[in-house]
């Protein structure tokens, strides 16, 4: 079994600080190979009605496990899941808890405020460069195209049926059983043309025409999509000058292979390198800072920043991406610093 060596240490680490780790990530990501390649743990399908029915009881099913590492996969299957965490956290905390469900649960009011402090929350993203050396494959313009989602990436073929087959699973599990949204088609014509525009400005006026649907209910598909993880949303940074642009984000796509297969590319031609390099390295800094603050920086007169970090107590950090070294020009980062 492949052991992803970045995610497990990571893992280790929030373990030593808490008992109870919640993991989440889109669908397909990795989330339950990661979980069983973990050594000594007892798994855990909570999406099996006999092993619900084991943790009907939290007390009695946590006071069996005599200290163990356990994994509760799909923990949202539970009728209160939040219940059994809390419980863990504080009166078990011999026993090391890895957890994973959907994503709208760990991102809902009363699971963040139930385990506010119980909890280490890990966001596990699409392959990283550390995840391609695991894998002996560690070939970007293959990351790029096929995308990093693994059973994605090692497919002998290019998956293009597993891509839309992820977005049809992704509305019906995920948006329809968490959302109950109506309009299918306006939907998803909403994903593929966030797709197509990823790394774009974000305009929800443009969005609506389209889709068929009025510009708040764009504004409230994207703000599902985010939750879900599907899309990231990049806000602008600002230092309070009059020449910056401030209104607009940006939002890219979780992952390079859903930009490919949106726009129709079966092989990459350089220039198409980087936008996907720029998502990549969007995808570096998520896994490593474990934090949506990334923000990106423009201003009147045409200059941009694709990635503007700010570390507490510290200056800003720009960050410029660029698939060739003769792409690069200094005047963005030197009207940044002005």
């Amino acid at each position: 079994m492949i052991k992803r060596s970045f995610w497990l240490e990571k893992i280790e680490k929030a373990w030593r600080q808490r008992s109870v780790i919640w993991l989440s990530g889109v669908r397909r990501v990795g989330k339950t190979f990661l979980c069983q390649s973990l050594p000594t743990v007892e798994y855990f399908d909570c999406e099996l009605p006999r092993v619900r029915k084991m943790m009907e009881d939290p007390e009695s099913f946590l006071g069996s496990l005599g200290g163990k590492r356990i994994v509760l996969d799909e923990i949202h299957r539970l009728a209160n899941p939040s219940e059994l965490l809390k419980i863990a956290a504080d009166h078990y905390p011999n026993v090391q808890v890895l957890a994973t469900g959907s994503s709208m649960i760990g991102a809902s009011t009363k699971f963040k405020d139930t385990l506010a402090g119980r909890k280490i929350e890990l966001w596990l993203t699409p392959m990283m460069s550390t995840d391609l050396n695991d894998f002996g494959w560690p070939d970007l313009g293959r990351r790029f195209l096929y995308g990093g989602l693994p059973p994605f990436f090692l497919s002998e073929q290019l998956p293009e049926r597993d891509f839309q087959e992820w977005v049809d699973s992704y509305w019906a599990k995920d948006i329809q059983e968490l959302f109950r949204l109506e309009r299918r088609h306006s939907f998803q014509r909403f994903v593929e043309l966030l797709m197509l525009q990823s790394g774009g400005i974000f305009e929800a006026t443009k969005f609506s025409r389209p889709c068929e649907v009025s510009r708040t209910t764009i504004s409230n598909y994207l703000k599902v999509l985010e939750a879900t993880f599907v899309v990231n949303v990049i806000r602008p940074f600002s230092s309070h000058r009059s020449t910056e642009i401030v209104a607009a984000p940006k939002v890219y796509a979780f992952d390079t292979g859903f930009v490919c297969y949106h726009r129709g590319w079966n092989s990459l031609r350089d220039e198409d390198k980087g936008l996907l390099w720029e998502h990549f390295v969007l995808n570096e800094l998520h896994a490593h800072l474990q934090s949506r603050n990334v923000y990106y920086w423009r201003d009147k007169r045409g200059h941009e920043v694709d990635f503007v970090l700010t570390p507490r107590g510290q200056m800003p950090i720009a960050i410029e991406c660029k698939w060739s070294a003769s792409d690069f020009n200094a005047s963005n980062l030197v009207s940044f610093r002005k």
